[in-house]
């Protein structure tokens, strides 16, 4: 046999293992609200060449692929324990036990690891918390993927409503056709039809009410049996408390912005603040994409080195908010067509930062240029430490962070070297770490930080709406503090 044959022969094996895992990995969520993951990477609904790359990341970690091989025995253990609602890492317990010199069988060392979440120690499965989209343009649609992609337990957020004003003639097929098909995020992962006579819309039999209305006071919630809702505002029209307080109508419990709000509105990025959000808090905001791509890194930093001033210059893709061609538009510099200009333009993200972290002493400046691409930023964070570091230090700090600490979902580490903006649509995290262009010198530490503005936004976004309705569930084995 050749060398080619064994390498495929065992690409076979490992398809054939992987395949295996879905059935498990399915019935787990459906039946005990289990979330699989793999190095912080959701397993759920994965395509078998989607479980096989998600493996293949392992290799930031130990220079090797992580098999499904190495996989399978835990996820089968798993399957034989008495589990709560949780989200389970196999990577991290495959990872874990290699470490381990005690002799446990797979089957004890998984029992032990994430016994947190079984027998008499795991919590009860939540009721469903209904959510509204009021506004659906770019993220009120990709918070709606989400919000529908995460359903499948039954359990968790269920996404009642969209509000919108009306649009004229077949204004639900637009819409619906609009979540459907995305020319930078590509299909919706499902099926999609359209009930005009119940102004509804059905997605992967999610039945959501299209609601419209002009205004917030305009709508009573209680009337389409929605009740203790979080209502999500995609539209930025309101960013203060008097404001977002219109929102509070009949079956409205919170408002989260998703943009950065004013004055003692919390800017919450999730990883980093989200446990500082009062119980009885019913407003708050998700700050901005960029905000949210800075302050976890940030920290990291601030953490191990100290952070005594710093910069972040965004490279930004353009938005809906600047004109096609030439025009008149009441922010300097935004009228001229976005697709043919590189455009200066300010960003309020490093004044966010004081609130997001208000421990971090240092002044955070910041500016911003858009540029012709339609998705996909980069943030360039220059920082005076307050120590000494090399370059291999800082490194192996942020890929060790990105791995296995609290911030695992927000930072992410790549260290391609032809990696380009278009690699990272779609990212699920808060920012990607570029390896390759990070420099250090002495105690000057300069961070290159990619962003899908619109998807790792989004994600976050549906983090903390996790967090405040309650169906957040623990992670086992616990990330390293």
């Amino acid at each position: 046999m050749t060398v080619n044959d064994d390498s495929f022969t065992n690409w076979k094996h490992r398809e054939e293992t992987a395949e295996s895992m879905i059935p498990m990995i399915g019935k787990l969520h459906r039946e005990q609200d289990v979330t699989i993951l793999l190095h912080s990477r959701s397993l759920v609904n994965k395509s078998v060449v989607s479980i096989l790359k998600t493996h293949r990341f392992a290799r930031q970690i130990a220079g090797a692929e992580l098999s499904v091989t190495e996989t399978m025995p835990f996820l089968r253990a798993l399957t034989t324990l008495d589990l709560g609602p949780s989200q389970i890492d196999i990577g991290m317990l495959a990872a874990t036990y290699r470490t381990d010199d005690r002799g446990l069988s797979v089957e004890e060392f998984t029992a032990e690891a994430v016994a947190g979440a079984t027998g008499a120690n795991k919590i009860d499965r939540r009721e469903g918390r209904d959510v509204v989209l009021y506004g659906f343009g770019r993220i009120g649609r990709l918070v709606a993927r989400l919000l529908i992609e995460k359903a499948g337990s039954g359990n968790g957020l269920r996404l009642r409503a969209i509000v919108v004003r009306g649009g004229g003639e077949q204004d639900l097929v637009k819409r619906a056709s609009l979540l459907r098909r995305d020319s930078v995020h590509g299909q919706f992962q499902g099926t999609i039809t359209v009930d005009e006579d119940n102004s509804t819309i059905l997605a992967n039999g999610n039945a959501v009410k299209v609601i419209y209305a002009d205004d917030p006071t305009q709508v009573d919630y209680t009337a389409y049996g929605i009740k203790d809702a979080i209502l999500i505002d995609n539209t930025g029209k309101w960013r203060d408390r008097e404001g977002l307080s219109k929102h509070l109508r009949p079956g409205i419990d919170k408002v989260v912005l998703t943009a950065p709000g004013k004055g003692d509105v919390p800017n919450i990025v999730h990883g980093v603040n989200h446990d500082t959000i009062k119980p009885d808090e019913r407003i708050l905001s998700c700050a901005s994409c960029t905000t949210n791509a800075i302050v976890p890194p940030l920290k990291a930093m601030e953490d191990e080195y100290g952070v005594l001033r710093g910069h972040v210059e965004t490279v930004h893709s353009f938005t809906n908010d600047q004109n096609l061609l030439d025009n008149y538009h009441k922010s300097d510099r935004r009228g001229r067509s976005a697709p043919l200009n590189m455009v200066i333009t300010e960003t309020g993200a490093a004044s966010a930062v004081a609130k997001a972290l208000p421990d971090l002493k240092a002044r955070i400046t910041g500016s911003s240029i858009r540029v012709p691409v339609p998705d996909v930023s980069i943030a360039i964070l220059n920082l005076q430490l307050a120590r000494e570091a090399s370059r291999e230090e800082v490194l192996d700090h942020l890929r060790e962070v990105s791995l296995t600490s609290p911030l695992k979902r927000q930072i992410d580490f790549i260290s391609a070297p032809d990696a380009v903006s278009s690699d990272f649509i779609g990212s699920r995290h808060a920012s990607i770490v570029d390896a390759g262009a990070l420099k250090v010198e002495g105690d000057n530490a300069i961070l290159y930080l990619w962003y899908d503005n619109e998807f790792g936004y989004s994600c976050q976004v549906v983090r903390v709406v996790q967090h405040v309705s309650g169906v957040e569930y623990p992670t086992y084995p616990a990330p390293a503090v």
